[in-house]
C-alpha cells in the first residue's frame, strides 16, 4: 500500500500571483471609496499617541491608498512620512512627507519625497500587502523590505504595523518564515481587526 500523499501547500509565488488578481479585482470595484473607509476605520479604531511619527505608502499598481488617512494624520498633527529603498538588503528609510508636498519618481513605479527631506524614525508603519491571514500574517511582494525595516524598528521599541487592505485579501492561513515580521492590526474598508500576541 502506497504512503498517503502529502497535502498540497502553495509556495508563496503561487499565492502571490493569486493575491495580486484578487487585489486587483477589489481595486476595480472599490477604489476611492475604500481609501475613505479605510481612513475612517482607523482613526475610529486605532489609538494613535499625540503627535507620533507615521511611516505610510504612496500607492502603486492595485495597492489600497492610504493618502486620504495620511492627509488625516497630518492634519491632527502627527509626523507623517513617506520610505526610500536604499539597497536590494536594506531596510527602508523614511523621509518627513506632508500630503501635497513635492515628490519624485522612485522605484517601482512609487513616488518618494526629495533627498533632502528629513529623515524620520516611524512609530506607526502603514504597511502595504498582498495578502493577510487570521493571525496577522502578510504576504508582500517577496523583496523582504518591509520585514527587515520592522524588525530594526521594533528592536528594543514598540512601532505598530497597520496593514492597509481590501477585505478581499483576507485569507485563512498564509505561510510564515522566521524571518515574517507579523502585523499587529489591519485596516480594510470593512473595518479593523486587532491581531493579539498569542494569535501570532
Amino acid at each position: 500500500m502506497s504512503a498517503p500523499s502529502s497535502p498540497y501547500v502553495p509556495t508563496k509565488s503561487v499565492l502571490r500571483q493569486a493575491a495580486l488578481e484578487a487585489r486587483g479585482d477589489a481595486h476595480r470595484v472599490l477604489g476611492d471609496e475604500a481609501a475613505s473607509a479605510i481612513a475612517d476605520h482607523f482613526l475610529a479604531d486605532i489609538p494613535c499617541a499625540a503627535g507620533i511619527t507615521v511611516g505610510g505608502y504612496f500607492p502603486i499598481r492595485s495597492e489600497a491608498d492610504p493618502l486620504p488617512l495620511m492627509e488625516q494624520l497630518a492634519r491632527r498633527g502627527h509626523v507623517c512620512a513617506l520610505p526610500r529603498v536604499r539597497g536590494a538588503e536594506e531596510p527602508l528609510v523614511f523621509h518627513r512627507w506632508t500630503p501635497g508636498d513635492e515628490t519624485v519618481e522612485g522605484p517601482f513605479g512609487t513616488r518618494v519625497p526629495p533627498h533632502e527631506a528629513e529623515i524620520v524614525v516611524p512609530d506607526l508603519l502603514l504597511v502595504p500587502l498582498l495578502s493577510f491571514d487570521l493571525k496577522g500574517t502578510r504576504l508582500g511582494y517577496g523583496g523582504g523590505f518591509y520585514d527587515r525595516t520592522l524588525a530594526v524598528l521594533r528592536a528594543g521599541r514598540t512601532c505598530l504595523a497597520v496593514g492597509i487592505g481590501f477585505s478581499a485579501q483576507e485569507q485563512d492561513l498564509l505561510p510564515r518564515d522566521a524571518y515574517d515580521e507579523p502585523l499587529d492590526w489591519v485596516v480594510t474598508e470593512k473595518g479593523c481587526r486587532r491581531f493579539e500576541k498569542d494569535m501570532m
